[in-house]
C-alpha cells in the first residue's frame, strides 16, 4: 500500500495514532540517538540571500544581521553550506523530502521555462512536489508535533493556494498554514510589499498558541528575492553609508534584510519570553544565492541559477541550546537534503523514507569534523533567462567539478571545469587541464550519480534555431 494510500484511507488523525510499528511496513525504520524530550523547531528561510549578506561571515560591514548574527554566535555557523540547486524551488523540495532535486525530477523553479528552439532540449520535469514524498511537516505529524508554514510555498503547480487543495501546504502535512507570493513589480513597498511582518505575525501567534506542546514552524520569507523594495526611510538609511559604489552593497536590499532580520529578532524573542528557548532549535538558511546583477557575491564567482558558488553556496546557521557550543564555526561541506534526516533524528523518528539523500547532522552538532560521503551533486538541465547555460557539479573534499552540457552534448571544447575551492573560492583557476585525471575521476563519479538517482538528462536539440535560441516558451498552463 502506498503513503498516500493509505493517508486516504486512514486519514491524517490516524498518521498521528498509528505509531511506528504500523509505519515500518511502509517505511525502513532507522532509530538514531533519539533526545529524552521532543525540541521544538523553528526553520527560517530566506529567499535568494546571498552567502555575503550576513554580517557574521565577516566579508562586509554593510548588510545589518544582528538577530541572525545572534543564532550563529549562540550556536554554530557553516562556511561550506550548499542549496541543493542554483534557484528555489528544487531546493525547497530536498530541505521537504531529504532528497536530492534531480531524484525528485524538480531541477528548475516552477513551473520553469523551455527553450524549444535552444541547442539542448529541456527535461520536462515534475509540475509538483508529488503528493506520494513524505515531508518534513508529516514527519514531525508522526513524532505528535503541531506545524507550520508561514510564507513561500512554490512548491505546487502555481501559487493560487486554496485551503485543503492537493500540493498545497495544508495537504503536505502542515496544520497551520499562510502562504504568500511575491509582490508585484508596482507593489507599494509601504505596505510591507514581500509580507515580511505578515510572517512574523503569524509564525509568532502561532508559537505562542503552541507554547505547551512540540512544534515545527517554517517561516518562510520572499526576502530578498526581486523586486526588490522596502520602506522608503529603511532604504534612506542604507543610502547614507560609505562606499555605496562597492558591488556587493546594495541598500535597497539591505533594507530589506533588516526588515527580515527585525522579524526573526521578534521571533527570539518570543521563544525568550515564554521560556522556550533551551527547548527550541533555531536553523537559518537561504534557498540559493543571489542574482549577481542585482548585488555581486564576491568573493564568490557567479549566483543565481549558476552552479559557481555564487549560486549555491548559501549562509547556514543553527541554534540548538545544551548541544551545540556557543560561537562554534563548521567547515563541513553540507548540503540542504540534510536537514530532513537531522530533524528526523532531532525528532526521536524511528521513521526514515528511504531512499534519502542527505546525512543527520547531528555529529557535527556534537563537535564532529567529518559526515561519511564522499561528494556533493548538481543538476541544472535549463536555460535561464539571465543568459545561463545548463551544467552540473560535484565537490569531492577541497575540488569542484563543473561540467557544461551543451559543450559535453555537441563535442565542443571547454567542457568541464575544475577548482580547488578552499585555495581558489572564486574559481578563478581551471584546473582541468593541469589535473586530467582528478577532471576524468569527478566527471565519472557526477555521470555515475546521475544515473542512480535517475536523472533526467538533456539531449541535441534538432529543433535548434540561433535565431530563437534564447527565446523562452512561454511555460505550463498556458
Amino acid at each position: 500500500m502506498k503513503r498516500r494510500e493509505f493517508l486516504g484511507k486512514f486519514g491524517k488523525a490516524s498518521l498521528m495514532m498509528a505509531g511506528a510499528g504500523v509505519f515500518d511496513t511502509l517505511w525502513q525504520g532507522c532509530a538514531g540517538r533519539l533526545p529524552q524530550e521532543k525540541w521544538n523547531v523553528v526553520f527560517i528561510l530566506a529567499d535568494d540571500m546571498g552567502w555575503n549578506q550576513v554580517r557574521y561571515h565577516h566579508i562586509t560591514s554593510f548588510y545589518e544581521t544582528p538577530n541572525i548574527d545572534r543564532i550563529a554566535a549562540e550556536g554554530m555557523y557553516f562556511t561550506d553550506a550548499y542549496a541543493a540547486a542554483p534557484v528555489c524551488s528544487p531546493t525547497r523540495a530536498s530541505i521537504m523530502t531529504g532528497k536530492y532535486p534531480a531524484r525528485l525530477h524538480i531541477t528548475d523553479y516552477i513551473p520553469g521555462n523551455k527553450y524549444p528552439f535552444a541547442h539542448l532540449k529541456t527535461p520536462q520535469q515534475a509540475r509538483a512536489l508529488p503528493m506520494e514524498e513524505v515531508t518534513l511537516a508529516e514527519m514531525f505529524k508522526a513524532e505528535g508535533y503541531v506545524t507550520g508554514h508561514f510564507g513561500k510555498w512554490h512548491l505546487n503547480y502555481d501559487k493560487k493556494y486554496k485551503p485543503g487543495r492537493p500540493g498545497d501546504p495544508g495537504s503536505q502535512g502542515f496544520d497551520v498554514v499562510l502562504t504568500t507570493v511575491k509582490p508585484k513589480p508596482d507593489a507599494d513597498p509601504e505596505k510591507d510589499a514581500h509580507h515580511a511582518i505578515q510572517i512574523t505575525e503569524h509564525a509568532l501567534k502561532f508559537i505562542e498558541d503552541n507554547k505547551d506542546r512540540p512544534f515545527f514552524a517554517y517561516v518562510s520569507h520572499h526576502v530578498v528575492h526581486r523586486p526588490i523594495m522596502e520602506q522608503k526611510d529603511w532604504v534612506n538609511r542604507y543610502k547614507t553609508k560609505p562606499r555605496l559604489d562597492n558591488p556587493v552593497h546594495n541598500p535597497i536590499m539591505g533594507a530589506m534584510i533588516e526588515r527580515m532580520d527585525w522579524g526573526i529578532g521578534k521571533i527570539l524573542d518570543k521563544l525568550d519570553e515564554l521560556g522556550l528557548t533551551q527547548k527550541t532549535i533555531v536553523v537559518f538558511f537561504s534557498d540559493n544565492g543571489n542574482y549577481k546583477k542585482l548585488q555581486d557575491q564576491a568573493p564568490l564567482r557567479g549566483g543565481k541559477a549558476m552552479v559557481y558558488e555564487g549560486g549555491i553556496r548559501v549562509p547556514m546557521a543553527v541554534r540548538w541550546p545544551g548541544v551545540i557550543r556557543p560561537g562554534s564555526q563548521c567547515s563541513v561541506p553540507v548540503i540542504s537534503n540534510d536537514f530532513f534526516p537531522t530533524f528526523a533524528e532531532l525528532a526521536g523518528s524511528r521513521l526514515r523514507v528511504q531512499p534519502l539523500d542527505g546525512l543527520s547532522l547531528v555529529p557535527l552538532f556534537h563537535g564532529g569534523k567529518k559526515l561519511a560521503r564522499k561528494a556533493l551533486y548538481w543538476h541544472y538541465p535549463h536555460y535561464h533567462r539571465m543568459g545561463f547555460k545548463p551544467s552540473g557539479a560535484i565537490r569531492v573534499g577541497d575540488y569542484k567539478l563543473i561540467e557544461w552540457y551543451e559543450a559535453s552534448l555537441l563535442g565542443w571544447p571547454h567542457q568541464v571545469d575544475l577548482y580547488n575551492i578552499k585555495e581558489d573560492i572564486a574559481e578563478t583557476t581551471n584546473l582541468a587541464e593541469e589535473m586530467p585525471q582528478k577532471a576524468k575521476e569527478l566527471r565519472e563519479m557526477l555521470h555515475a550519480w546521475r544515473r542512480e538517482v535517475g536523472a533526467q538528462e538533456m539531449e541535441v536539440n534538432p529543433q535548434y534555431d540561433p535565431a530563437r535560441a534564447d527565446l523562452p516558451d512561454v511555460g505550463w498552463g498556458k
